[in-house]
């Protein structure tokens, strides 16, 4: 007896048939159901929510641009100033909570910029950007 079939005058060779009804049956169910289910992931809580009227905030983030050249020279806003200043400086400027833009020559000892990050964050200065020229 062959499969798929009660013929016995049939040879003894299985069917090659594949019998595609059972496929089409599971997904016509799976269909139906998300057609039943799709309306329910679209309904909302109704909630009345409080109106407001807000202004946008225009203030620009309070900038130091910090400079040191290869000689290990300290330049704040582009004026020379002495290492010995730099605490008093970052203290006065960190009640305003402002963004430091950290620009080191390539040839400045590591130290340097390590003691004027230390620095900063002694003064409580948390965002602190690195500054680099593009590849040309």
């Amino acid at each position: 007896m062959a499969f798929g079939s009660f013929d016995e005058s049939s040879s003894g060779q299985p069917m090659a048939e594949i019998n595609t009804t059972p496929l089409v049956d599971v997904m016509l169910v799976l269909l139906v159901i998300f057609i039943i289910t799709a309306p329910l992931f679209h309904q909302a809580v109704p909630i009345d929510l409080p109106q407001v009227s807000a202004t946008k905030l225009e203030d620009k983030p309070v900038v130091i641009q910090l400079a040191i050249d290869a000689d290990g020279n300290i330049f704040w806003d582009g004026a020379a100033m002495a290492r010995a200043d730099l605490d008093a400086r970052f203290a006065e400027a960190s009640a305003r909570q402002p963004e430091l833009h950290l620009r080191a020559d390539r040839g400045v000892r590591y130290e340097k910029v390590a003691d004027v990050m230390a620095a900063a964050q002694r003064a409580h200065i948390v965002k602190i950007a690195f500054l680099t020229d593009p590849a040309r």
